[in-house]
């Protein structure tokens, strides 16, 4: 026995001398939570052997243990054959996610116990995890084939637009490159959320859930508690951020809006500073929270869009604007050259510019240490209308307003030609809305009654 370690279990030692599965579990997940450390099995703390006799019986018992980690605890293992027994010594490292027991404890390592960890611990836990070596890691149990080639294809052509001087590599290789394979071809985090084909089978947490209410509150159609619509967006992230604008947009309110005798389409919320939160929602999350999704909440005032972690690094509430950092700078690069980003590091300027422009509150910004909201609200200021003459207008008044500006003035004659489904009472009323609002004049009397632009 002359090889083992002579050490006293402490902050990163233990000793287990029995096939114990739930304490193996719980070791591990304590070791993997704090600063990683050693287990030896098959012997204890006084240095008597146990009653693990076999290799064989001590990896079914590191197996039956790994079965109650959420997820598993990586480990290197060294094994020795002594007199009487047999002894393993798992090496484990620090990891890169929160790691919990299938009771769903998290625990932590503080001297030669584990003990469990609670709310502000676990939050702070997740916070100090370094994010950028987790989108690197190997996604466990995935494969090269578990990655969509149309999607990669799609990908390596908007990429080569945006950067036509880059040498063309392989595929296998430039993913490699990107780090969306591993030298042995296995996926990575970034890669699987980049081009899965259905990466929550490996990263649950990676869907989002869009949720429409009919109040300023979480309550449903008739005042009653609940949700008008409810959606779930799965995929890869590029397909996520699609599948959720589509929705998005259909929810929108919309209403047709006159600017220099142009028409055009307002919606309830300005599409770039939306498309702006939702991509950086997904883009900048903590994909190493696992039981949280991305929320779209939609309500009658507002929508909020919160993603999973705090603000990572220096990032604050105070500097968001100036300061830019990426907590997955591989999946933002991807979306970049995908086209989801323009320009890196103007997102949030550019949400509060259009906003603003838009005559719409600035966004609200919220940080948790576990999760960062941006609500954008949809009321407006009437002072910031420009002219007078614009306003709500419905489809047969945005033709008659076209015809005007083609032929210079309107009659009832020619509105009821365009709309001769329509009954003369209505058309009349559409025409003296448009002069009580100050967009026609008209002039003349009965059959000799005209419109033209005021």
């Amino acid at each position: 026995m002359s090889n083992l370690p002579h050490q006293k279990p402490g902050q990163q030692f233990a000793y287990i001398p029995h096939a114990d599965p739930e304490l193996i579990a719980g070791t591990l997940v304590a070791l993997a939570n704090s600063e990683g450390g050693t287990i030896v099995l098959g012997v204890g703390g006084d240095g008597r052997l146990g009653t693990i006799f076999t290799v064989e019986e001590a990896s079914d018992a590191l197996m039956a243990a790994q079965r109650l980690c959420r997820p598993p605890v990586k480990t290197q293992w060294q094994q020795e054959q002594v007199p009487g027994g047999a002894v393993v010594t798992l090496m484990v490292e620090r990891a890169s996610e929160v790691h919990a027991l299938e009771d769903g404890r998290v625990l932590v390592r503080r001297g030669a116990e584990n003990v469990p960890a609670e709310g502000a611990e676990i939050e702070r836990l997740a916070a100090s995890r370094p994010a950028g070596d987790y989108e690197l890691d190997e996604v466990p149990g995935a494969r090269r084939d578990d990655l969509d080639d149309d999607i990669i294809d799609d990908y390596l052509e908007r990429r080569q637009e945006r950067n036509p001087r880059h040498a063309i590599l392989p595929k296998d290789k430039l993913l490699q490159q990107i780090g969306a394979l591993t030298e042995g071809r296995a996926p990575t985090v970034s890669g699987m959320l980049l081009f899965g084909k259905e990466p929550q089978l490996f990263l649950p947490q990676s869907r989002a859930i869009f949720v429409k209410f009919a109040d300023t509150g979480p309550r449903g159609p008739g005042g009653s508690f609940g949700y008008g619509r409810r959606e779930e967006f799965l995929g890869p992230v590029p397909l996520i951020i699609e599948r959720a604008w589509r929705v998005i947009w259909e929810e929108m309110d919309k209403r047709a809006v006159v600017r220099g005798l142009q028409r055009q389409e307002e919606t309830e919320y300005p599409s770039s500073a939306v498309r702006e939160a939702l991509v950086n929602a997904v883009a900048h999350r903590d994909y190493r929270l696992t039981g949280r999704s991305i929320e779209i909440r939609m309500y009658t005032d507002r929508m909020e869009i919160t993603s999973p972690g705090g603000l990572p690094a220096h990032i604050t509430i105070d500097n968001i604007v100036e300061e830019h950092y990426s907590r997955n700078p591989r999946l933002v690069n991807g979306l970049y050259q995908w086209g989801y980003i323009e320009e890196l590091g103007l997102g949030v300027d550019r949400m509060i510019e259009d906003m603003v422009k838009a005559g719409h509150p600035p966004p609200i910004f919220e940080a948790k240490t576990h999760r960062f909201t941006v609500t954008l609200f949809n009321t407006r200021d009437a002072g910031r209308t420009t002219q007078t003459w614009e306003g709500n207008m419905n489809e047969r008044q945005m033709k008659a307003l076209e015809y005007v500006q083609r032929h210079g003035s309107i009659g009832n004659a020619e509105y009821r030609a365009l709309c001769p489904h329509v009954g003369p009472e209505t058309l009349r009323l559409d025409l003296a809305d448009m002069v009580n609002r100050s967009i026609l004049l008209k002039i003349g009397d009965k059959r000799g009654t005209r419109y033209i632009i005021k």
